[in-house]
């Protein structure tokens, strides 16, 4: 059996030097065994790494344990090549002698396949950081674009502001029909411009973790709404909105937000709903909840867009009819809820109508 098995056999004294080894291991390493019996070491046949881990792991190991397991070494061939093999061994005395028995297997395939292991870690480790880099990156550009966003609209707000100046002074003077539609136009056109602006900076406030400042004081809802609808008037002279009011009393809040707020919600009703429609808003202040809602009659808005419509850069529809937008209405609305401690959901369905509401404590 020792002779004829499958994996290579060899016996050692304890100082390593062969005293017996079998064909198979012989036929391994291409040597006989006239020339390792008595002549050579078993560590003589390691590489140089496997000398070491001889002397410094499998040498000790055996003293304390007695055996060793599927221990991974690389022997060397007569000519030089490279063995890998996976060796047991156990350490005896027979007649009187200490000896090492060692049965040896090659590991050629487990070997090709660990290394495989090894490399396609560190191939995944480059990518792993490489895709990290590449997320820091983007990042840093996100975060300088949205500063750059904040710096120029701010900066631009100055000569708007002298715009829209001039073109109060000019409305007052005496205009013929066609020169007062100029100048109407460019108020409508600044106050748009105005709008984008502070929604860019609000924005690139809310997307720097920075969230979006409110002043909170006691406030009269509906004056804020009324108020509100009385500039949308002034830009939106044709369309048409009703002020449903329900309750009474202070709440919580900042009016300039609530402003924004229903300005862009009803901005949006006027882009997207029917345009020969009456927009209706509802502010109603409670016990406890303050409510607004902004209706308009028109195509509903698909469920899958519902999903996604107060996410920034976000649009209702992709018709080419409708005014283009950057698509951060929704968003602001969203910010300027969370900021007063509530939400903002819609509804959409053919027979009703679409309904943008938002609800947040009165107190």
């Amino acid at each position: 059996m020792f002779e004829m098995a499958a994996c290579g056999l060899l016996r050692t004294l304890d100082n390593g030097v062969i005293v017996r080894v079998n064909p198979t291991f012989c036929a391994w390493v291409g040597r006989s065994a006239e020339a390792l019996v008595g002549r050579r070491r078993f560590q003589d046949l390691l590489t140089m790494g496997g000398r070491i881990f001889h002397q410094t792991h499998w040498a000790p190991l055996l003293r304390m344990q007695g055996t060793l397991a599927e221990v991974k070494l690389d022997l060397l061939h007569e000519e030089g090549a490279s063995i890998p093999m996976v060796l047991n061994a156990r350490r005896h005395e027979a007649d009187g002698v200490v000896v090492h028995d060692i049965a040896a297997f090659v590991a050629r395939d487990r070997d090709t396949y660990e290394k495989e292991l090894v490399l396609a870690r560190k191939r995944l480790e480059l990518a792993v950081a490489e895709a990290e880099r590449l997320q820091e990156e983007s990042k840093d550009r996100a975060h300088f674009a949205e500063q750059m966003i904040g710096i120029v609209s701010h900066d631009l707000r100055n000569p708007l502001a002298a715009i829209a100046m001039g073109a109060g002074l000019l409305a007052d003077g005496d205009l013929s029909e066609e020169q007062r539609g100029a100048v109407e136009r460019i108020s409508r056109s600044t106050s748009r411009a105005t709008r984008l602006i502070v929604d860019l900076l609000d924005f690139t406030q809310a997307r720097l973790g920075q969230g979006l400042r409110v002043s909170a004081e006691p406030t009269d809802v509906h004056a804020a709404v009324f108020h509100a609808l009385e500039e949308l008037a002034v830009v939106f002279p044709a369309r048409k909105t009703t002020h449903v009011r329900i309750g009474s009393g202070p709440a919580r809040a900042d009016a300039q937000r609530l402003a924004q707020l229903v300005g862009n919600l009803v901005t949006n009703a006027f882009a997207y709903g029917a345009q020969d429609g009456v927009v209706t808003v509802t502010s109603s202040v409670g016990s406890d909840l303050v409510a607004l809602a902004v209706h308009n009659d028109g195509p509903p808005i698909s469920e899958t867009v519902q999903r996604t419509m107060f996410r920034p850069m976000e649009r209702g529809t992709t018709d080419s009819h409708h005014p283009r937008s950057v698509g951060l209405g929704l968003f602001i609305v969203r910010e300027i809820a969370r900021a007063h401690g509530g939400s903002a959901e819609v509804t959409s369905t053919a027979s009703g109508g679409t309904t943008f509401s938002v609800v947040f404590p009165r107190r």
